[in-house]
């Protein structure tokens, strides 16, 4: 497809670092998250977070990866998303395209100078033909 566009590196990496973020949120519910949620405005005791105590995770069965191999993998691709941010931007012309065009710009006007007056002046003759049903 000519109108879709490759997502970039930088899309990639925040897509990853995101599931791995919501698979922690998701694994790390606390009893403190589920009472802000259960409670609307109503007078009750707050709990200092040293008091609160963690609630078991919802079962999701076990987890897709150890979190040692998790933080390695992000503390990876954050190496790799600091690197592509420090790369100079890319060139936003291909030289060789750039070379090729400027070898051939003078050929192509020599062409046209000699070929183009030639085209044109058949293809009016044409139309010319074709409206008024008259050779010229």
């Amino acid at each position: 497809m000519a109108g879709a566009r490759e997502p970039s590196m930088e899309d990639i990496l925040a897509s990853i670092k995101r599931v791995i973020a919501e698979e922690k949120e998701i694994r790390g519910v606390t009893v403190g998250s589920l009472a802000d949620e259960e409670r609307e405005d109503e007078d009750v005791l707050e709990l200092d977070p040293s008091m609160e105590a963690p609630v078991a995770a919802i079962d999701l069965g076990p987890p897709l990866m150890e979190t040692e191999a998790a933080d390695e993998s992000r503390q990876r691709l954050e190496t790799l998303a600091n690197v592509a941010a420090a790369a100079p931007p890319p060139p936003q012309y291909n030289p060789l395209e750039e070379m090729i065009r400027d070898m051939l710009r003078p050929i192509l006007k020599q062409w046209l100078d000699e070929h183009l007056p030639a085209i044109v002046d058949e293809h009016v003759k044409r139309e010319i033909h074709r409206i008024t049903g008259r050779p010229v």
